[in-house]
């Protein structure tokens, strides 16, 4: 059956005889579902650097604001995510969630087959990869449902942590499956050295950079299959009081994500310059961001009838202060795990893969470095360390407390955020910038680091502090906003990178995290607080 209306895993009898294995089930079938979605919606890191590599006749800002797009629009795909369980229930959102990552994975094939696409096109589809990172939301939220307390913390570090293999999965494949015409079409010639996992590919190489779009089929198709016969939908009032019948649950997640959508691109199209499809207005992103977030949960709160009624009742997790306070908190983590995977690979190509020189007394960077680090050999490894250590985050977190773990690793954050930021600097006024580049990246390998065992450690803390029928919401809604660093720190990167000052992002970000010491030690770590270190 796939539908669960007994279901009780803190009774501990429950649990062993039945709860276990079904939870079990359901968590590994969530895991590579959510990790197709990681993959999908941040592989434009990835393929804008071979974009480059090809010479496709877009400047470096205009492919940041590829990666900005599937940011944002993830980001806001997540708020109403983080409602789907109870309206649509866990089996039926999941299931249609991972099947509508084909439309982004098929299309992104295609386009990139031919090099006169226009920019606005891959801007299109940069906005539907957004799904996968809306998924992260209800993925979340489901899971939390299928185990108890004392094991959320393991079992969501699971999910977060081996889902977000697919930021590694695709920065790894992505450029070996490029390599070879596994889908057939025409190849295209390296203009710039690129390179894979295991080597350097140097100029002149044929590539297939459809089969970046492509290959992600190859896992969809049969994970959709796999989730439907193999999912649940739990049907009590905690969860899902009422399941609707599954093409009415695909209508009401399709009409609620086309919301999110709307809200994201109206704010990208005031948000972006005239000269990449935007406004022209360029209206702070400080302005549009509340703006896309507050337009989405009123356009999402206005929709009538049960779906609106059920809303209202989980838009109570809003009255309690320890959403926003969690919120900031888990921007910290996650949302510079996934802002850092996102920028990682464009950053290192744009930083030390070009010579940073003085021509006529004037600072130049756009010289080919031929000494610079191949950004496909080594981006993919910030990723897989955090995703690799979230577990571990949440391990540790069940032994000793959420928010003692939490308040080491922010320390930890803004340490290494202000040595990255050092060796920015140094790398981007030098005429051999590969000089600072191991320093730099093992700084940045000790951040990926902190950011997974913070992530994991704050699942902790919500499972603990929210009860059960507001934990889930407050997963998702939380992860919304953390999402938000795929589409910001890009989008700040990438603009202090255009200023010639790349170091003064990561001075920004180390104050925040600092922020974020004082937070998480006022409410969850003083004496008296009203949480201590759940």
């Amino acid at each position: 059956m796939s539908e669960l209306e007994k279901w009780d895993v803190e009774d501990p009898q429950f649990w062993q005889s039945e709860g276990k294995a079904i939870a079990n089930r359901n968590l590994w079938i969530s895991i590579p579902s959510l990790l197709a979605g990681f993959a999908v919606w941040l592989y434009w890191g990835v393929i804008t650097v071979q974009m480059m590599n090809l010479g496709f006749s877009f400047e470096a800002s205009e492919l940041f604001t590829l990666s900005a797009i599937a940011g944002l629009s993830g980001a806001t795909l997540r708020i109403p995510s983080s409602f789907f369980i109870r309206i649509a229930g866990g089996r039926n959102t999941i299931v249609f969630t991972t099947a509508l990552l084909m439309l982004p994975a098929l299309g992104t094939g295609i386009a990139l087959q031919d090099r006169s696409t226009p920019l606005i096109v891959f801007q299109f589809l940069a906005l539907l990869s957004g799904f996968g990172g809306g998924n992260f939301a209800s993925s979340m939220s489901n899971i939390s449902f299928f185990f108890p307390k004392k094991q959320q913390g393991l079992a969501l570090g699971l999910n977060a942590g081996l889902g977000n293999f697919g930021v590694t999965t695709m920065q790894i494949l992505v450029p070996l499956v490029m390599t070879f015409g596994l889908f057939g079409g025409e190849s295209m010639t390296l203009v710039n050295t690129s390179g894979t996992l295991i080597g350097k590919i140097p100029a002149g190489s044929e590539t297939y950079i459809h089969n970046a779009g492509y290959v992600w089929l190859l896992l969809l198709i049969p994970l959709a299959i796999i989730g439907w016969w193999g999912m649940n939908n739990i049907r009590n009032e905690q969860v899902t009081p009422i399941v609707p019948a599954a093409p009415v649950s695909f209508a009401i997640v399709s009409g609620m994500l086309l919301i999110a959508l709307f809200a994201a691109g109206l704010g990208l199209w005031l948000l972006l310059p005239a000269k990449v499809n935007g406004s022209g207005l360029e209206i702070s992103k400080w302005v549009v961001m509340p703006a896309v977030i507050a337009a989405t949960v009123f356009m999402l709160r206005t929709i009538p009838g049960q779906v609106g009624q059920n809303l209202a009742r989980q838009y109570k997790i809003f009255n309690n202060h320890h959403t926003w306070v969690m919120s900031v908190i888990y921007t910290m983590t996650f949302g510079s795990f996934i802002g850092f995977s996102a920028a990682f690979p464009l950053a290192i190509k744009v930083i030390f893969g070009f010579q940073h020189v003085e021509v006529d007394g004037v600072m130049t960077h756009d010289i080919a470095n031929p000494n610079g680090p191949s950004a496909l050999m080594f981006a993919w490894m910030g990723a897989f360390i955090g995703a690799l250590i979230r577990p571990v985050g949440g391990w540790m977190a069940d032994k000793v407390g959420g928010a003692l773990v939490t308040q080491i690793v922010s320390v930890v954050m803004v340490i290494s955020s202000l040595g990255v930021a050092y060796y920015m600097a140094a790398a981007y006024q030098s005429a051999t910038p590969e000089e600072f580049f191991v320093p730099f990246f093992v700084l940045f390998l000790i951040l990926f680091t902190a950011t997974g065992i913070g992530n994991g450690s704050t699942f902790r803390t919500i499972a603990m502090v929210f009860n059960k029928e507001q934990a889930g919401p407050v997963l998702g809604w939380t992860s919304a906003v953390a999402a938000y660093g795929a589409f910001f720190i890009p989008q700040v990167i990438g603009e202090q990178i255009k200023a010639t000052t790349p170091e003064y992002a990561l001075y920004g970000f180390a104050a925040f995290y600092a922020l974020c010491v004082l937070v998480n030690w006022w409410f969850y770590l003083r004496p008296g607080a009203e949480f201590k270190n759940p």
